[in-house]
């Protein structure tokens, strides 16, 4: 309402929430299990790939000492139950009319299809097209076409025609992979990981701790039998 300038009115309407929830004080209940809230959100914000059980193992090792019904009656009212996306952001391209020159190898397109057997076993293809003659190059099918068997398929026929000048290709997972920028970025998100792995993350096969805080007590009892052996 501040930021927009708006009424209680087209807030509400652009929330899609009533205006009876404005005007509705929190019950006794939510105040009370608002820390476990906060505390919820601040853990899926940091860790949106954990589930419930890993949150509270963590909960419990940061001091919180909310039992396991209460901190789940929270969970599931939040809805984080319920599997969580992340939206994939795919990056902006600039529009190009669809227009091929006259010639072989100008430009290819890829696309896949799906199709049924009479018994029900799906199966797929990879169309191979090059748009400048119109020529089909290749349709693959198979019931499953992954990645490299599209890598194999293009280094085939690059060898047969020689390289398009461009290739077409839609949004489908088949094309996609992660990209990193260099070595230092490689670098800086393995570490990331490994710390969080043996500093933060819970193992239930250490008891529901860290591997970093199971080598202490580990190292830490070790150390106690050796001076009592002295």
């Amino acid at each position: 309402m501040a930021t927009h300038e708006l009424s209680k009115t087209k807030a509400c309407a652009a929330l899609q929430m009533s205006r009876s929830s404005w005007y509705r004080q929190p019950s006794g209940q939510e105040v009370r299990d608002q820390p476990v809230i906060d505390a919820l959100n601040a853990m899926i914000e940091k860790y949106p790939r954990w589930g419930f059980w890993m949150c509270y193992d963590r909960l419990r090792l940061d001091g919180h000492a909310w039992n396991h019904k209460r901190v789940y009656r929270v969970y599931k009212a939040m809805k984080l139950n319920l599997p969580r996306r992340k939206k994939r952001r795919l990056p902006q391209r600039v529009q190009q009319p669809m227009v091929v020159d006259a010639q072989a190898n100008a430009e290819w397109s890829l696309d896949f299809m799906s199709d049924a057997l009479y018994h029900g076993r799906r199966f797929r293809t990879l169309n191979v097209l090059d748009e400048g003659v119109r020529e089909a190059l290749d349709i693959v099918i198979d019931t499953s076409i992954p990645g490299a068997r599209v890598v194999r398929t293009l280094e085939r026929l690059i060898e047969w025609r020689g390289k398009p000048t461009a290739i077409r290709v839609d949004n489908g997972p088949e094309y996609t992979s992660y990209v990193f920028e260099s070595l230092r970025q490689v670098r800086e998100i393995t570490r990331a990981w490994i710390i969080e792995y043996n500093e933060e993350r819970p193992h239930s096969s250490l008891g529901k701790i860290p591997p970093a805080m199971f080598r202490r007590q580990v190292e830490n009892a070790r150390n106690s039998t050796l001076e009592l052996c002295h």
